[in-house]
């Protein structure tokens, strides 16, 4: 009789959830992913049933991050800006600099293209996650406050007298978040570019250094995650948007035709791989990795906003999306267009990214391990606060249950480094597109009740 380890039972588990999470049907040659297909679906009837607000309150989202809107009598504990700065933080990550390659690697250039629409649809996503956030957030004891997901799942069924299933969905959703709050994807991905640009090869003392990084921040709650990412992404953005703008200029002879190859790849892509719907596909695919609409992990952020109007913090969840996706990934896939390395064999993700940038200068890819690193730490620091109010969803708001949550959250962050943990991807990743599940209906079940409140909310704004 063989024996079976832990480790082929967790190996089994991770590949037989991430089967069924991630489980495609055939469509026109390719797969279609269901994950994918429910969290567009999702975003492109709320853009209409709300009236493309996405683009009709642009103009005000940007007003009120900027505090025009805001009173001191808010309550809350953060800024509107500091809220969104904290939730990009968890989205802006490797997915906008190694998943733009994987998309134009799977789809060609024209998968580009449909990021930007998936991140256009997502704004609305996004905007009717962080109004519910908001409205059904709860306050403590000692002035602080909790929301997200968990408690408008609650809130909706019981309004349609399934008040057990109610809480049966709401207590899944913050499972399935614990569990995908883990950093062990962004710790190791840090650690594997380190290795490749400066040679370090110490996955332990990685791990442990960048465990106490995020310790020092974590501990201190959403106040301490709030002051550090509203200083840490807008720097990281810069260093990237920077080194890539340097490229861009370099090469604005090839703009034009780059531009041109992403618009004609999407409409007349190579039947190679299934024609337009397969690069549709990835266009959606990666942009759902990318800015998380509908994953419903933002919305924990924005429940932290002080703000008397919920539908106020729904503008400013909607910006998440174009900075993320459609401002950010697109940068990406220019400088990977420009740059021709997209035709290069044996390159993928990070690499294709990273050989991109040293075109230009050899040195570049050290611009690039900055940035990569940053986006890294402010994802891990973001996710372990997700992670945290999850967890005293779960076991109830108190000392020794936050205690507990960051001091074991600090201990995975720490072998996050250690390479052969595929499996425990899988495993994070699956837990991740599961949230969706739940939100997304959730969404559904709350949709009028957003529209009347974004209406009510104009006719304020006018008076």
């Amino acid at each position: 009789m063989t024996d079976f380890s832990f480790q082929q039972a967790f190996e089994w588990l991770s590949s037989s959830l991430a089967a069924v999470v991630f489980y495609s049907i055939p469509l026109a040659g390719v797969q279609l992913p269901v994950t994918v297909l429910w969290l567009v679906a999702g975003a492109v009837v709320f853009t209409c049933y709300l009236g493309f607000i996405n683009i009709r309150g642009f103009r005000h989202a940007i007003q009120v991050v900027r505090g025009k809107h805001s009173t001191p009598t808010d309550k809350g504990d953060i800024s509107p800006f500091q809220a969104l700065s904290a939730a990009l933080s968890g989205t802006v990550g490797t997915g906008n600099i190694a998943g733009v390659a994987v998309a134009i690697a799977l789809g060609g250039p024209g998968a580009t293209f449909w990021m930007i629409v998936a991140g256009f649809l997502g704004m609305t996503t996004k905007f009717v996650e962080c109004t519910l956030a908001v409205k059904y957030r709860v306050y403590h004891a000692d002035g602080s406050t909790s929301g997200g997901p968990m408690y408008y799942i609650k809130a909706a069924l019981d309004k349609y007298g399934l008040p057990r299933l109610g809480t049966v969905l709401a207590a899944f959703f913050a499972v399935a978040c614990v569990f995908g709050s883990a950093g062990f994807v962004h710790v190791n991905q840090g650690f594997s570019q380190v290795k490749l640009v400066t040679g370090f090869d110490n996955a332990w003392l990685f791990g442990l250094i960048y465990a106490t990084l995020v310790g020092l921040v974590v501990v201190g709650g959403i106040q301490s995650i709030a002051r550090v990412t509203s200083k840490l992404v807008p720097a990281m953005c810069a260093i990237y948007l920077g080194a890539a703008l340097v490229i861009l200029v370099l090469n604005a002879d090839a703009i034009p035709a780059a531009v041109w190859t992403i618009l004609h790849g999407a409409f007349a892509p190579e039947a190679a791989y299934g024609g337009a719907i397969g690069v549709i596909i990835q266009g959606f695919r990666r942009a759902a990795y990318s800015n998380e609409a509908g994953i419903g992990s933002s919305p924990i952020a924005h429940s932290a906003a002080r703000t008397s109007q919920p539908v106020s913090e729904g503008f400013v969840g909607l910006l998440e999306p174009f900075i993320d996706t459609v401002v950010i990934c697109t940068i990406s896939a220019l400088v990977i267009i420009v740059s021709g390395v997209y035709v290069q064999p044996g390159l993928d993700g990070v690499q294709m990214t990273s050989a991109a940038f040293a075109q230009v200068f050899d040195w570049f890819p050290l611009v690039l391990m900055v940035a990569l690193l940053l986006f890294g730490y402010s994802t891990v620091i973001s996710w372990g606060y997700y992670g945290l109010k999850s967890w005293t969803y779960l076991f109830g708001y108190s000392p020794l249950t936050q205690r507990s949550f960051k001091v074991l959250f600090c201990c995975v962050v720490a072998i996050g480094a250690v390479p052969n943990m595929l499996a425990v991807f899988d495993f994070i990743d699956s837990m991740i597109f599961l949230m969706a599940v739940p939100n997304i209906l959730a969404l559904y079940l709350l949709l009028p009740e957003v529209k009347a409140d974004l209406a009510a909310y104009w006719q304020n704004l006018k008076k």
